[in-house]
């Protein structure tokens, strides 16, 4: 035997001061144990994503009240923000087109409620519009920051009887 082949053989057979292989994935591992932490990870995914949509839908979610309701609640309103909603009374809107304040009274029927509102003017806003009105309540007037007028649900063109 040449001294090349004794080099070669030795190249090619197992030796001790080698480090082993990496073993192979555990054949034996069952696939859904393999696939518990991917769905682990959705339901965690979607968890995150049904506590993002209620947490932006509860600031959006507020119950507006009548007149009657706003005044029955006294005090307790006064320091919060509140959804009022009624109609505006026919003769009593006044706007100040250099102040830029508008002053009407809303009604839910049985009771009235002076309101003041500074800001943009809804094209719907109009006599007898059903509005809804974001502000405070001081006792005795609202102070609304957000009017919203609300759309007819019956189109009638004008000049048409």
């Amino acid at each position: 035997m040449s001294a090349v082949d004794s080099r070669a053989r030795a190249a090619t057979s197992p030796s001790k001061d080698r480090i082993p292989a990496r073993p192979q994935k555990k054949a034996w591992l069952p696939r859904l144990m393999r696939q518990k932490k991917f769905i682990f990870a959705g339901v965690i995914i979607g968890l995150a994503i049904a506590y993002l949509i209620f947490s932006a839908l509860q600031g959006t979610t507020m119950y507006y009240l009548t007149v009657g309701e706003l005044k029955a609640k006294g005090e307790a309103v006064y320091t919060e923000p509140v959804r009022l909603g009624g109609k505006v009374v026919d003769g009593t809107i006044d706007f100040n087109r250099n102040s830029r304040v508008l002053k009407f009274t809303v009604t839910d029927g049985k009771e009235s409620l002076p309101v003041a509102y500074s800001g943009v003017v809804p094209d719907a806003f109009k006599p007898d519009a059903d509005v809804i009105l974001e502000g405070k309540f001081n006792g005795t007037d609202f102070q609304a920051t957000t009017l919203l007028a609300k759309c007819p649900s019956k189109y009638v063109p004008t000049g048409l009887e």
